[in-house]
């Protein structure tokens, strides 16, 4: 191997030695090309990291997901509403010009302070009633909170389904290895049956069907592929990346609990589920807001003064206390029966949350419980029998007790059982995001 800093071929004695190359020269140089090469090594783009496990995604997503930044955004907008709440309202101001046409000191009209028959300068302060205010701010906290358990709620949601995407994302890959290996095994087993049928010891039928079985992996392959694309793009798009933006191999998740206690899930659903707790927090805000309502029926208050300045005269001040009157009690009367109304209508809403949270978990956990028992059966009893089978054909083709149709329905059980146990531990994790969405541990 030549190297990449060979001299052209000349005998050495045809460079002088004054211009021959330096050892400090040549480290010089030596320093320059590996610094380039570097440099262009940290150019090129790093292997992906993100996607190996769902839990880097989920991080990912809660800064980068557009839909959770605006539930955040309204969260926290929510929060800021209870300050202003409480605040007393802008005070206004008032200026009045009595007599502007002068018509008293038969002077022209003016619409300039101090140039009419009286000025008058106003200030005043409105009062919410007694406990208003209170109940105002007790009002917008609680509807704060409930927009806070929206936000919670929204972003179980999102880091449930970001988990399922990525399961079958993760499923889709470890299909492509055993696909694979299963067409790996029937490229050798295709030799073998070429040689026999050149030996004349097989049938042309034999060889063509192993031709045929080769030909569906390959296109097993080729829709596995596609649909792990399918699963990356939709993973980048909860992310908020590009749809073809790359992301790591993904390893395999931790193994799945042996036993999950019914009795502990369904207690856990009735209180911890984001969506019941919505509605609970709903049920805050609508009692708030009835008491608010029937506060109502106080009258509301407001004082001022007033500085009067006549033309020509002495200034004054008046002091003034308003107060509302609380006439239209049929007005009242009808908000009131409406915040009666949506007080029951909350209360409606929390136990349907909690009925349709019962019923989810009671089906999530059915199908995990099947899919542990479909996982035992399939990995101690089918999987070891398919093996024993497919091992046992190879001996007796190898004797010539047993012909290739054989062989060949023994590889294809084995492979269609691998994948059962595939497509039922995929179904059993999925069970299990489901029940810890419904129990709320996706936070």
């Amino acid at each position: 191997m030549k190297s990449l800093f060979a001299t052209p071929s000349a005998a050495p004695s045809a460079v002088p030695s004054s211009h021959r190359p330096r050892p400090a020269a040549l480290a010089l140089l030596l320093a320059l090309t590996l610094g380039s090469g570097r440099a262009w090594t940290q150019g090129s783009p790093d292997t992906p990291t993100l996607g190996a496990s769902p839990q880097a995604l989920i991080e990912y997503a809660r800064q980068r997901n557009p839909g959770f930044a605006a539930a955040r955004a309204e969260a926290s907008a929510a929060h800021e509403r209870v300050a202003p709440a409480g605040a007393l309202p802008d005070p206004r101001f008032e200026l009045e010009l009595m007599d502007a046409t002068n018509t008293m000191n038969g002077r022209s009209s003016s619409l300039l302070p101090g140039q009419v028959g009286e000025t008058r300068y106003r200030i005043t302060q409105p009062l919410p009633g007694w406990g208003k205010r209170d109940l105002a701010v007790k009002a917008a906290e609680a509807q704060a909170t409930q927009t806070g358990a929206m936000r919670d709620a929204a972003w179980t949601e999102l880091a449930a389904k970001i988990e399922t995407l990525w399961l079958r994302y993760h499923a889709a890959d470890r299909e492509l290895v055993l696909k694979r290996e299963a067409l790996t095994l029937l490229r050798s087993l295709e030799e073998l049956s070429l040689a026999r049928y050149e030996l004349g010891l097989l049938p042309q039928q034999a060889v063509l069907r192993m031709q045929r079985e080769i030909t569906s992996q390959r296109l097993a392959l080729v829709d596995i592929e596609q649909r792990r694309q399918g699963l990356s793009a939709g993973l980048n798009g909860l992310l908020g990346r590009a749809h073809d933006a790359p992301l790591a191999a993904p390893v395999d998740p931790a193994p799945l609990p042996e036993q999950l206690a019914p009795g502990a899930l369904f207690a856990s659903v009735a209180s911890a589920n984001p969506e019941v707790q919505v509605a609970s927090y709903g049920i805050d805000a609508a009692q708030a807001e009835r008491e608010r309502t029937y506060r109502d029926r106080l009258p509301d208050f407001a004082v001022g003064v007033t500085n009067n300045r006549p033309y020509e005269g002495k200034a004054s001040w008046d002091v003034m206390f308003e107060v509302m009157i609380p006439l239209q009690q049929s007005s009242r009367r009808a908000k009131e029966r409406e915040a009666e109304y949506m007080l029951i209508a909350a209360e409606a809403r929390q136990e349907d949350a909690r009925a349709r949270a019962a019923g989810e978990l009671g089906s999530a956990w059915s199908m995990y419980a099947r899919g542990q028992e479909t996982l035992r059966l399939l990995e101690h009893t089918l999987l070891p029998q398919a093996r024993a089978t497919r091992d046992a054909s190879r001996a007796a083709l190898t004797n010539g007790t047993i012909d290739f149709d054989s062989v060949i329905e023994a590889e294809r059980q084995l492979i269609d059982i691998r994948s059962q146990q595939l497509q039922a531990e995929l179904e059993t994790r999925l069970a299990l995001t489901e029940i810890k969405k419904l129990t709320g541990e996706s936070k």
